[in-house]
């Protein structure tokens, strides 16, 4: 599934994120999300088309000052003006994979999910589960699509 991330894209995310600074550098984009409160900042760097071995494809890479995240093959993302947060998606005809990245300058991943989850009954599972299920639910819609985004 090839995903085209443009500079429109990346100033939507930008925007969504409060983005202290979007720049294109060479073969990617560059997202400063700074949170001078909690003294946070994080660096979102998102490859449109990058070699990932043998094939090609997207790569977002977050770097906070003590980690570093990497989604391989990302297929999608989405954008919620609403919640502050983008969630980038990296899907198979079984799993899910998320990053998701907030706009106080924090992120969560959520690996190798079983695609299922995100439609369960959220009630029947444990909370440790169901944190992951409802992050990655919010990209059902574009499963399958193409990466598309939602928009708010």
């Amino acid at each position: 599934m090839a995903v085209t991330f443009t500079q429109h894209d990346a100033d939507k995310v930008g925007q969504t994120l409060a983005a202290e600074k979007i720049a294109f550098e060479k073969d990617h984009f560059r997202i400063r999300i700074a949170n001078p409160e909690d003294k946070r900042i994080l660096v979102l760097e998102i490859y449109p088309e990058i070699d990932l071995g043998k094939t090609r494809g997207m790569l977002v890479v977050v770097y906070t000052g003590n980690s570093h995240m990497q989604l391989h093959n990302c297929t999608g993302y989405v954008v919620s003006e609403e919640l502050g947060e983008v969630t980038f998606v990296s899907e198979t005809s079984q799993r899910l994979s998320g990053l998701v990245v907030e706009r106080g300058a924090s992120c969560s991943l959520y690996a190798e999910l079983n695609r299922s989850l995100i439609s369960s009954d959220f009630t029947k599972l444990g909370v440790e589960v169901m944190l992951s299920g409802v992050a990655l639910s919010l990209a059902e819609e574009i499963l399958g699509q193409g990466g598309a985004e939602n928009k708010d």
